[in-house]
């Protein structure tokens, strides 16, 4: 497996952990090997649990791409909302163990997942794009609305706002917040009461329950195509 993303199997639950430099930003290598690695938990029928670096799950899109030009952007946000539509629709359950700062891309990790636990203590969790001149693309918008509260939506997406974990936890963004000690031994023990869902139901729920949503990211990804993040 890629070192970008280290992929650990035990007792059934695959640990995914993102290791891109300081900030864990999301380039194409570490998408790819992001996608590598849900092939392979795939294939072992585990339980998914993504994590990042202490103090920090990532920090966005990797902006040496963000800013070489608008096709070069265009592509590497159609790769991440991609990856967010697969995650959604996986098979088996994905737990984010948010271990830090979830800025923009690493905020949508945590609305594409199942379960998100995050560390308490003084991390910044949610949607900057508008902060730093970025208008919203089709996905994000569709995404975060369908996961975040109402006011929480709006302060978020339209405003930019950043919460605490506290505060993400009421936004929307996580479902538990821990010690930052207790983060895996939390998230291990998450991943054990989902080996009690019946695989199969659990699957199928999964996608009757987001069909809707799926539907309106694959109509989101082909309209950032062509408008681009403005």
């Amino acid at each position: 497996m890629s070192d970008l993303v280290a992929y650990r199997l035990e007792d059934g639950v695959a640990t995914l952990t993102l290791n891109n430099g300081k900030v864990n930003a999301f380039s194409h290598a570490l998408i790819d090997a992001f996608n590598a690695a849900l092939d392979r938990a795939e294939a072992d029928k585990a339980i998914v649990i993504v994590t990042g670096q202490p103090g920090i799950l990532s920090g966005g899109y990797d902006l040496k791409v963000m800013t070489a030009g608008p096709q070069q952007a265009k592509d590497l946000v159609a790769a991440g909302s991609t990856l967010a539509r697969r995650m959604l629709a996986h098979p088996q359950p994905i737990i984010v163990a948010c271990s830090g700062h979830a800025v923009a891309k690493g905020a949508f990790v945590l609305l594409s997942a199942d379960y998100r636990i995050g560390v308490d203590g003084a991390f910044s969790i949610g949607l900057n794009e508008v902060q730093i001149g970025m208008t919203m693309h089709n996905v994000g918008i569709t995404l975060a609305r369908d996961r975040l509260t109402p006011m929480a939506f709006q302060r978020s997406v339209v405003c930019a706002e950043m919460f605490n974990p506290q505060g993400a936890l009421g936004a929307g963004f996580l479902d538990q917040v821990v010690p930052a000690e207790q983060l895996m031994s939390s998230a291990m023990e998450v991943a054990q009461r989902f080996k009690k869902l019946n695989p199969g139901a659990h699957a199928a729920t999964k996608l009757k329950v987001r069909r809707a949503l799926l539907e309106a990211l694959d109509a989101g990804i082909e309209a950032d195509r062509v408008t681009g993040l403005g």
